[in-house]
């Protein structure tokens, strides 16, 4: 199975780390997002990616350049000199791509077991996890006296769009010369009934969007992938 990275967002929320280099090469603990992404999939057998570049892509097309070989996987770089979409980039990978394959988003840090998302009776499966609480909850009683204090609490009820997600080949009908899958493609699958989401609870999800993201991911990420 192949791998698809979407590299190609500005990462405008985590400047200054993102002057000079696309969001995928902010390194948390020591190491770019992109290499702990690729030792997770790793582990799940996936040595073939292809990443989408497009900010700042001569930076990845440099280390990719230098650090494929160490990895010990294979990596292919499409890059585009304007803003395609997520779905338009996918798209370019047509002639590339007659399989089943993972597609996530260049900025997340997980370790969700992909081999749950099954494709039955559906052309893609999204992963999904609990929303966290940007804020911290206060729970009182019927008196209005306050019980307690839950530091941004998972709100188990409200599920999100983890960034990542597997796909059958058919995908690339529905998929727009430019436009995001977000917005063209998942609401068109929906309707005919060939979206499917899987839920994942007990995980580690995080997208680096923010400085304090990348500060907390710093600290949680080395722990999260002794265990892969």
């Amino acid at each position: 199975m192949k791998a698809v990275i979407l590299a190609g967002g500005y990462g405008k929320r985590l400047r200054p780390l993102t002057d000079d280099k696309p969001k995928p090469l902010v390194e948390v603990a020591g190491k770019p997002i992109i290499e702990w992404q690729i030792h997770w999939l790793k582990s799940f057998g996936i040595t073939s990616f292809f990443v989408l570049a497009g900010y700042k892509k001569e930076a990845l097309i440099e280390w990719i350049s230098k650090n494929q070989q160490r990895l010990n996987v294979s990596i292919a770089t499409l890059t585009e000199e304007e803003p395609l979409g997520t779905g338009g980039a996918i798209r370019r990978l047509k002639d590339f791509i007659s399989d089943d394959f993972i597609v996530i988003n260049g900025d997340i840090l997980t370790n969700i077991d992909i081999n749950k998302m099954v494709l039955k009776d559906c052309i893609v499966a999204i992963a999904l996890v609990p929303l966290r609480s940007p804020y911290g909850i206060v729970s009182i009683d019927d008196n209005g006296k306050i019980i307690r204090f839950v530091e941004k609490p998972l709100l188990k009820e409200y599920w999100i769009n983890a960034g990542v997600y597997k796909m059958k080949p058919e995908v690339f009908e529905y998929l727009p010369e430019k436009g995001d899958i977000e917005k063209i493609t998942f609401p068109s699958l929906a309707e005919k009934g060939l979206l499917k989401g899987v839920t994942y609870e007990n995980v580690y999800w995080r997208s680096i969007d923010t400085i304090k993201d990348y500060e907390e991911a710093s600290v949680e990420i080395p722990e999260v992938f002794k265990k892969l």
